[in-house]
């Protein structure tokens, strides 16, 4: 637990014998089934010169308030950690002044392979401080949406994401649960009716585009680093964007149902459900099959918010709903 703060594993182990033990000699602290004697030597040494520990003339050991000692750790980790962010600004500055003029290799990297196309894709969304964007389009062939493991470590960081999915997307099984996911941790997502290519931007220094599989048979991607071809995706990604549809889905009433509820009055958190994906163009079996509904059911709920809305087509329906705020969640 404290080893993001510098400290070895023996080290927490012999500071928490430590707390509960107060004044012990390291004989009374090593226990040769757990933790030999050379190690708890070496480990009170550490904290001794950490300041975890105190050492007596007599060779005896107690440990150092944790608020204390632990805090003043953890304000030093702190204070580092801003100054290599001013170092990376400074460095990155310099980059990209080294970079100008420089040759279309030096811009221009390619990754060959699933797993080196999975850690460039990563890599790029750590390496963002204030946005990550991307296309999303099938198949996932190096890191379906649910394994995207940088993506909730940058959201705690403070990056906010934003992403197009092609319509198709919408189909793959668990999509919606993990749109779902994903918009309760705050990403924005939009619906296009297709999108060019996949795509993955961090700031508007890096850029990640999947390409076709070689001909080895191993899929290929470019990673781009700031350039007028990065600044052209990165055009293209805003453009699409303010024409794309937002995606509004609730987290309520995602499992399957043998009844359904009818509201009187307006709309359930399951009608929105079923809205929001059908004026994202997904097909009413489709849409069912997401939603864990038999297509029955659905044209049931359909015909309900039809008279609810006072209309007789799907098309007016639509155009209550999107007025009306019905496809969209409270």
């Amino acid at each position: 637990m404290l080893d993001v703060l510098g400290l070895e594993p023996d080290d927490e182990r012999v500071y928490r014998a430590l707390l509960g033990r107060p004044n012990s000699t390291a004989n009374l602290l090593a226990d040769p089934s757990v933790l030999p004697q050379a190690h708890v030597d070496n480990a009170l040494s550490r904290l001794v010169e950490w300041g975890l520990a105190t050492r007596s003339a007599d060779q005896r050991f107690t440990a150092a308030p944790p608020a204390m000692a632990l805090g003043a750790l953890i304000s030093q980790r702190r204070d580092g950690l801003r100054m290599a962010e001013h170092a990376l600004v400074t460095f990155a500055e310099e980059h990209r002044a080294a970079m100008t003029g420089s040759s279309i290799s030096d811009l221009i990297e390619v990754v060959t392979g699933v797993d080196a196309i999975r850690h460039r894709f990563l890599q790029v969304q750590q390496a963002a401080r204030t946005e990550v964007r991307s296309f999303i389009t099938a198949p996932f062939v190096a890191l379906p949406p649910d394994e995207n493991t940088a993506e909730p470590v940058a959201i705690g960081r403070g990056v906010h994401f934003r992403a197009v999915l092609d319509r198709a997307v919408l189909a793959e099984p668990g999509i919606v649960d993990d749109a779902i996911e994903s918009l309760g941790k705050g990403v924005h997502l939009r619906v296009a009716d297709e999108l060019p290519m996949k795509l993955v931007l961090a700031d508007a220094d890096l850029g990640l585009v999947p390409l076709a599989v070689t001909a080895a048979g191993e899929p290929g991607a470019v990673l781009l680093h700031r350039s007028g071809l990065l600044d052209a995706l990165d055009a293209l990604f805003e453009t699409v964007w303010r024409t794309a549809r937002p995606l509004e889905l609730s987290g309520t009433g995602g499992e399957t149902h043998t009844t359904v509820e009818v509201g009187t009055e307006g709309p359930t958190d399951l009608d929105r459900r079923i809205l929001a994906l059908l004026l994202a163009g997904l097909t009413d079996l489709t849409a069912a099959t997401q939603l864990g509904l038999s297509p029955r059911t659905l044209h049931r709920r359909l015909r309900h918010l039809m008279d609810l809305a006072g209309v007789r087509t799907r098309m007016q329906l639509g155009a209550h709903a999107v007025r009306n705020g019905w496809a969209e969640v409270p």
